[in-house]
């Protein structure tokens, strides 16, 4: 049950930032094995110059089109991360032409009591949610 954060520079169309949405939703299945509608996907725009991504060494250059996508999620294993990144940077360049070294990429693991989808209960402790 992942939820993603992406941080990016404001200028999208809405039909671009759907299509990105589109397209992570899609890895996220595909390689996170993620439950048809379980889709939690917030997007974050920011102004001009407020987006600081270095590259850490690697000589990346970055452009404006660079982003950030979190992951928030629990029980995915390191071969599974791995496919994720590949998987991200591969679809988002077919679907919305973004280059690699314009994508970083960040998982956080969280347990079943982190969550809440409403209602103010704790569904996989209440067992609402498996």
């Amino acid at each position: 049950m992942p939820l993603v954060h992406i941080d990016l520079e404001e200028g999208r169309s809405n039909e671009q930032l759907a299509m990105l949405a589109d397209a992570v939703y899609k890895v996220e299945r595909e390689v996170f094995a993620a439950p048809e509608d379980d889709r939690y996907i917030v997007i974050n725009e920011h102004k001009p110059g407020r987006i600081f991504l270095a590259s850490t060494g690697l000589g990346y250059q970055r452009s404006s089109q660079a982003m950030v996508i979190r992951f928030t999620q629990q029980n995915r294993g390191r071969e599974q991360k791995i496919a994720l990144y590949q998987s991200l940077a591969k679809e988002l360049h077919d679907a919305i032409g973004l280059r690699p070294e314009d994508l970083v990429v960040s998982v956080v693991a969280n347990d079943i009591e982190d969550w809440s989808f409403g209602l103010g209960r704790a569904q996989f402790l209440t067992g609402e949610l498996g």
